[in-house]
């Protein structure tokens, strides 16, 4: 890289810019935008190929800036590399509604890869990004071409690698030797509340070593010169990840540099005169100099067009010589599966026995075969959530193809890389763990939400029924806790029929994540699930039991296991007179989304003798049994001991049901 006055001059118009984005917005993190400004131009001057005209192009390098804090600083690059950004867009930095929001967030800002601001996810995220582009590498390759071949680049902070999750995902990243991954480390020894030597004095070089990642170090972080070499050096590494250490001074040039002070705090109108004078920036506000106009023109958007157009007489060929894969790949590009992948749902008829997490390894074998481009795994629990694809291998750093992925104990990390699988396109993804240990993994989840991801998630062992493992294995208030997240949606299936029609839900599910709480005991397939459940799970809740007369004396809503009970509560009360309905409420928020008509006529408001049955947190039913219903439920933790011991002293029984019933009939008239 031969720098001269201009390069010099773009990197302080990213500098000056950034921070009257945030003077003007009266907040922001001006910090970062002034320290780590040299190394992210040089990325995008010489290294990161994408095209600021298509930036959706698929062969395209990702970049994730893991410290979203920094979001000033991206947006500025994003300008003025000609995306979709403009100046005008600048000047409406953090303000609702605008295209340049506080952190980045996918889907609202042209060329954002990922939304950041949780620290450390980004980098999580990444390791996804770069697993995807592994696998579909591979998966696509042939002799004549690569028509997937593309790099992954963070930047990343030191709050970034204090976070837990980067540890999880470093350390898989170099397990599985991704050796196109490159992180861009900002490494100014400043966090919010001041030093980092506060609370932080890992051997970062140590860290990552013995992770399996080569290692380079820039001294001098305004080295152009010495930062473009390490990158060069860093994309030699065809068999591990690098890490880049960028030794910087967080806020350079401006009062206050060094210390964080100047973290996230706007400098103010003499702290930008003193920046200006320092930088030897004269030009009005918001104004750039056309010739940063054309260094970034010629050297970033020219290079991402030539290579898209490029890539496109590569794929049009590709797609020639082998139409198959190339169907293939645009199918997956939808996020859509074949039409086709219905024809074999298979149906169970009523009295079988099986578990929620076996039904759901079969769907996943189903699925497998029609979908080729879905793959998933387990946080080191395959065995027990069942969710292997069992013709295929294990996906490894000798075995690309692999559509099985060990995650390892590492559920935080694991739902991370399942956003950044998703976000890079291509493919499908399942993860499974313990819905107990979904906390683990609760802030991926929000992003996977906040992003529109449709992650399916496999959390098993959903209640009490766990038995011996006890109170630490067993999930009292998690299903209330994922339902009270907006965009997801949580299904909890009663029976075999109600696991085969969520699954197809979640797989027909493009704009969220799909939570499936399964059970780990097996369960009876119920009368007229068969004909009902597939309906029924796809609007949320229906009668699957209705009663005999014309309208019900009471309601029994139940989920996943306890469905069970509530019918043969029914079916007692039935003999001493007593007409109830019972209706399955697999999923909350479908059940929301569907007409007040459909509504009404599960649950008619008419009836307010209700009974909610569910073995998890009481909080949130009396939303469908009203002040005046019963809620049975576990509002305390769980014990340890066998399952049916559990279940007859936490009140799950016909029996208990049907006694908590006949108290409320005295307290409850049947009918407004």
């Amino acid at each position: 890289m031969k720098i001269d006055s201009i390069d010099q001059l773009c990197v302080n118009a990213v500098r000056v810019l950034s921070c009257e984005c945030i003077e003007l917005a009266g907040s922001g993190h001006p910090g970062l935008a002034l320290g780590a400004a040299p190394m992210a131009y040089v990325l995008w001057r010489n290294h990161l190929c994408h095209n600021p005209e298509d930036p959706n192009w698929f062969n395209r390098d990702r970049f994730v800036l893991s410290a979203g804090h920094g979001s000033a600083m991206f947006y500025s690059l994003l300008h003025l590399s000609g995306f979709n950004l403009t100046i005008n867009d600048l000047k409406h930095f953090r303000q609702l509604n605008s295209k340049t929001p506080g952190h980045p967030e996918y889907g609202t800002t042209c060329g954002v890869d990922a939304t950041t601001g949780p620290l450390g996810q980004g980098l999580g995220m990444a390791v996804g990004m770069a697993m995807a582009e592994a696998h579909l590498s591979s998966m696509y390759h042939t002799d004549q071409t690569d028509v997937i071949n593309h790099r992954t680049f963070v930047l990343c902070g030191d709050g970034d690698l204090m976070e837990g999750v980067s540890h999880e995902a470093a350390s898989l990243a170099g397990h599985l030797k991704l050796g196109k991954l490159t992180v861009l480390y900002d490494s100014n020894e400043i966090s919010l509340d001041g030093a980092t030597g506060r609370s932080y004095s890992d051997n970062v070089r140590g860290r990552f070593e013995s992770y399996g990642w080569h290692y380079e170090c820039v001294e001098d972080g305004n080295d152009l010169n010495e930062i473009d070499a390490a990158i060069c050096r860093a994309k030699e590494q065809n068999s591990c990840p690098t890490l880049i250490e960028v030794r910087t001074v967080i806020g350079f040039g401006a009062p206050g540099q060094g210390t964080n002070s100047v973290h996230g705090t706007p400098l103010g109108d003499s702290g930008i005169a003193n920046l200006r004078t320092r930088l030897n920036w004269h030009f009005p506000e918001f104004t750039i100099p056309k010739e940063v106009y054309q260094r970034f023109a010629d050297c970033v958007a020219k290079r991402g067009k030539q290579a898209e157009a490029e890539w496109i007489r590569r794929m049009n060929q590709w797609s020639i010589d082998f139409p198959k894969q190339a169907k293939q790949l645009k199918q997956s590009l939808s996020n859509k599966p074949p039409i086709t992948w219905k024809e074999c749902l298979p149906q169970y008829a009523a009295g079988t026995e099986a578990s929620g997490r076996e039904i759901s390894h079969h769907m996943i074998q189903i699925l497998a075969e029609k979908i080729p481009y879905l793959w998933g795994g387990s946080a080191d629990l395959a065995s027990s959530n069942k969710t292997d694809i069992e013709n295929s291998d294990l996906f490894s750093a000798a075995n690309r193809d692999g559509r099985n992925i060990a995650f390892g104990v590492r559920e935080f990390a694991e739902g991370a890389l399942l956003n950044g699988m998703m976000l890079h396109g291509g493919s499908r993804v399942f993860g499974g763990t313990f819905l107990v240990f979904s906390d683990y993994m609760r802030g991926a989840i929000r992003l996977s939400a906040l992003q529109k991801l449709p992650v399916i998630y496999i959390f098993t062992h959903d209640s009490i029924a766990v038995g011996e493992d006890g109170p630490t294995h067993e999930p009292v208030e998690h299903l209330m806790s994922l339902r009270t997240m907006p965009g997801i949606s949580l299904i909890r299936p009663a029976d075999a029929n109600e696991t085969v029609a969520a699954w197809e839900a979640a797989m027909d599910t493009l704009d969220r994540p799909t939570v499936l709480a399964l059970s780990r005991q097996q369960l009876p397939v119920l009368r007229h699930s068969a004909e009902r459940a597939r309906e029924g799970v796809r609007r949320g809740g229906y009668v699957l039991s209705p009663q005999t007369g014309a309208s019900p004396e009471a309601i029994f809503i139940a989920t996943g296991s306890e469905v069970r009970l509530a019918v043969a509560a029914q079916q007692l009360l039935k003999q001493t007179g007593h007409d109830v309905s019972v209706v399955s409420l697999p999923c909350f928020d479908r059940f929301e989304h569907q007409s007040e008509a459909y509504r009404e006529s599960v649950l008619p408001s008419c009836v307010r003798r209700r009974v909610s049955i569910e073995m998890g947190a009481t909080l949130g039913w009396e939303r469908y049994v009203g002040a005046e219903g019963i809620r049975i439920g576990v509002d305390t933790f769980g014990s340890s001991g066998p399952a049916t011991e559990l279940l007859q002293t936490y009140g799950f029984t016909e029996n208990h049901i049907v006694d908590q019933y006949l108290q409320l009939i005295d307290s409850v008239s049947p009918s407004v």
